[in-house]
């Protein structure tokens, strides 16, 4: 009984212990996250202080020697004459002012260094040159500078002055090559157009693709057109607005590829996904006839109701008639011809005379 009363008192207490085991695991991996959440939570101070004596002392020297090197960099070596700029190099340059807007960036660019290149400085040297469009700037360390300057591309001749896309006004820049010209409403001034038709004109001729640059010969605004670019040996492109330029130089460059469009005199790309092409020569051509042309030239025989050719004396006894289909008379000239009558036989009569003869 003993020995029954402690194994059976002995394996309550098993279960005991091993269901205590059990529900402590739970709780140790409660405080393992709650530590870890702790962890996340507490300063960088309170964590050095943590940390062992030794490993702060080293992590505070290494952050001390980051501060006095970015210090050094920001304060002194980033405008230091070590690595100031000497060498210039600057490049595109092509208008008749080229000597000077190398002076004026060079003048700029030596009071730089590479670590410290102020771009803004460079364009507001060169801000009196509107030729300029922007400038690429690339240091060489430790001494050189280069400055690549990307000028305005002429688009076309206002009152004999190259004039970009964009309505600027490049005085001093060489002209290469033939150029639309635009007639203003008035006299320029200033470095860019004023009048609202030549600066939307401008700026359909600087969108135009390159195979096409050398054929326009001017570009205006008329009255219920629009825009209008004329083109040397070609038809006439109508530009509508200076909206979506792009498309629309795309569908008049599909319009003139189409050999169909030979010989037309304008094209419109008002719509650039509809463009048209008219003024195309009336013998290429097929003549259409008007409506309802077909009915009229149809023979009057076919449209007059058949006679009849039931006998009226016997009108009332013959069917009724049928409706059938309409089909061509034949030809008299090969219808067959209808079987010839046989003539009716001489009557006899007393004493073998002959009667009288048949009427023919």
């Amino acid at each position: 009984m003993s020995g029954a009363g402690a194994y059976a008192g002995g394996r309550p207490g098993g279960k005991a212990g091993r269901g205590t085991a059990k529900r402590s695991a739970p709780r140790a991996k409660t405080r393992r996250r709650t530590g870890g959440r702790l962890l996340a939570t507490v300063s960088p101070v309170r964590l050095l202080a943590i940390l062992p004596a030794r490993f702060r002392r080293r992590l505070t020297c290494l952050l001390a020697a980051c501060l006095v090197l970015a210090a050094g960099y920001q304060f002194w070596l980033r405008d230091s004459p070590l690595v100031a700029v000497e060498d210039v190099a600057v490049t595109g340059l092509t208008t008749k002012d080229a000597p000077r807007l190398r002076a004026a960036l060079a003048s700029a660019a030596r009071t730089m260094t590479t670590l410290h290149v102020e771009q803004s400085e460079l364009e507001r040297a060169i801000a009196a040159y509107p030729v300029v469009r922007e400038l690429e700037v690339h240091p060489d360390f430790p001494h050189g500078l280069q400055i690549h300057v990307v000028e305005h591309r002429p688009a076309a001749l206002v009152d004999g002055l190259p004039v970009a896309g964009d309505g600027t006004i490049l005085r001093g820049l060489p002209v290469e090559g033939k150029l639309p010209t635009i007639d203003p409403a008035g006299k320029l001034s200033g470095d860019r157009l004023t009048d609202a038709g030549a600066l939307h004109a401008a700026h359909v001729a600087g969108a135009a693709p390159g195979a096409l640059r050398p054929r326009l010969e001017h570009v205006g605004v008329r009255s219920g057109e629009g825009i209008v670019v004329e083109l040397r040996d070609g038809p006439e492109l109508i530009f509508g607005n200076a909206r979506h330029v792009r498309a629309k130089w795309i569908a008049a460059t599909r319009v003139l590829a189409d050999p169909e469009s030979a010989g037309a005199t304008y094209i419109d790309v008002t719509l650039p996904g509809r463009p048209a092409a008219g003024g195309l020569a009336a013998e290429t051509l097929s003549p259409v006839a008007p409506a309802g042309s077909e009915d009229m030239a149809a023979s009057p025989d076919a449209t007059a109701p058949p006679e009849s050719t039931i006998d009226p004396a016997t009108e009332q006894l013959a069917p009724p008639a049928t409706t059938a289909p309409e089909t061509t008379p034949p030809d008299p000239a090969t219808a067959p011809a209808p079987p010839a009558e046989s003539a009716p036989a001489p009557a006899e009569t007393v004493g073998g005379g002959a009667g009288p003869a048949p009427a023919e």
